[in-house]
């Protein structure tokens, strides 16, 4: 089952309750830079994200350099945004605490 494409006016909408999330140019995917106390931080987040990923069957495309972990979410299948990504980084978001 493909999930649905969401416009820019929809994905801008979503972002309001997702601070530090952004529209990539062209409104392919959202971005946000995450940065943690340490390198130790960073993964043990990437960690936790990576187990939902998984069990979403929805993975995110991330570099990782000491703390900072940079995020781009899209669903390739449609070529832009869905509500897969936005329920991933939601949960990127709660995975903070």
């Amino acid at each position: 089952m493909t999930v649905p494409k969401l416009d820019e006016r929809e994905c801008r909408s979503a972002l309001e309750a997702l601070p530090g999330w952004r529209l990539a140019p062209g409104g392919k995917a959202v971005l946000k830079t995450f940065r943690f106390p340490d390198f130790n931080a960073a993964f043990g987040w990437m960690s936790r994200v990576a187990l939902m990923a998984e069990r979403m069957d929805h993975h995110p495309e991330w570099r990782n350099v000491y703390n900072r972990v940079e995020v781009s979410l899209s669903t390739h299948d449609v070529g832009g945004v869905t509500e897969l990504d936005l329920c991933l980084a939601r949960f990127m978001e709660q995975a903070l605490v």
